[in-house]
């Protein structure tokens, strides 16, 4: 028998279905349920005698680069994804049955001990349903994974990621980010929720991702680790100081060497140990973070040049390319607010 780790939040949370005060949708329709998934791109099926069961109830929350939601079918089902596969990651984690996802050529059955991840651009998957289930469902666009990938490593990722499939519900990352996912849907479902504030909304995605790529393994996993460095030395901080502060002014190497009263190669040299970046790269990665928060805060019918040259950017081909490749979309869509693929869920 399947034990389920979450047993106090699944108290509290009893077996009725999650986030019903967020309905996305709701049918015991056959046509409907599948209009509705094929207009996103999937394909639904069921079959004859389980049609009966049917209560397809989707509820969700969506944020600026996550979508967490809830999903039952009530009869036993299967649904395709979309085919060219989509560039988002998904992190399916059952409450109650099984659910068997088929990942190109691996097969993998989750219950609420075992949850599933289906990194960006893998192979058509394929979910089935047992009867009766139910799951939580976190999708996390690739602008906010990449970006966040980005930061980490100092530099923007040169290839898809690629997570390993299984997450582990009763230990470790899994056993928190259960925990956590469902409180978070508990106080969502309160009046007044904290988590309804877009700062805290905000806190929570970049918990989520940041927990995600620190925790569980994938193909950069070796490379965060190599720079897990001890304290930088005094060089590197005062060096890295100084180009926060200047972040908007054109900095050179001899204006770093004034700052931190050090030969330009040991700086290089010490900056590269503990920051695994040139000081001019990791200032034009800084100036890249800042132009995105800048975009963010700012009005849809701002200017992008305006805010990249306020950041220090002279060149805009350049900007709008690098841009790109650091966070996985162009300005002007991080200016335009939201991805639209993230409205695009199951």
């Amino acid at each position: 028998m399947i034990r389920s780790i979450n047993t106090e939040a699944s108290m509290q949370l009893g077996t009725a279905p999650l986030l019903e005060r967020m309905p996305i949708f709701h049918s015991r329709n056959v046509e409907e349920t599948g209009a509705f998934l094929r207009a996103k791109g999937y394909r639904f099926d069921i079959a004859g005698r389980q049609a009966r069961r049917l209560d397809a109830r989707l509820n969700g929350v969506y944020m600026p680069g996550l979508y967490m939601g809830y999903v039952q079918y009530g009869g036993a089902s299967v649904v395709l994804s979309p085919s060219p596969a989509r560039t988002d990651t998904w992190i399916h984690l059952p409450l109650r049955g099984q659910l068997e996802a088929t990942i190109g050529r691996d097969n993998i059955v989750c219950n609420p001990n075992l949850a599933t991840i289906i990194s960006p651009m893998r192979e058509r998957c394929r979910l089935v349903s047992e009867a009766d289930s139910s799951r939580i469902q976190l999708s996390l666009t690739k602008s906010s994974v990449t970006g966040q990938l980005a930061a980490l490593l100092g530099e923007p990722p040169t290839a898809p990621l690629d997570f390993a499939p299984t997450i582990d519900l009763a230990a470790g990352y899994g056993r928190s980010l259960a925990r956590y996912v469902l409180m978070a849907i508990a106080d969502l479902e309160q009046a007044g929720s904290v988590l309804w504030s877009p700062t805290a909304m905000s806190k929570f995605e970049q918990f989520i991702i940041t927990a995600l790529l620190l925790s569980h393994p994938h193909n950069y996993s070796s490379a965060l680790r190599r720079l897990e460095r001890p304290i930088a030395p005094r060089d590197v901080r005062r060096a890295v100081d100084y180009l926060e502060a200047h972040l908007d002014q054109a900095v050179t190497v001899a204006d770093l060497v004034t700052a931190t009263g050090v030969a330009g190669r040991t700086l290089f040299m010490h900056f590269r140990d503990f920051k695994g970046v040139s000081p001019m790269r990791y200032l034009r990665n800084a100036r890249l973070r800042q132009a995105r928060q800048a975009l963010l805060r700012a009005d849809p019918e701002a200017n992008v040049t305006e805010i990249a040259m306020s950041t220090g950017f002279t060149h805009m081909g350049r900007f709008s390319v690098t841009y790109r490749m650091y966070f996985g979309e162009s300005p002007s869509e991080t200016l335009r607010g939201q991805p639209q693929q993230l409205r695009k869920q199951p």
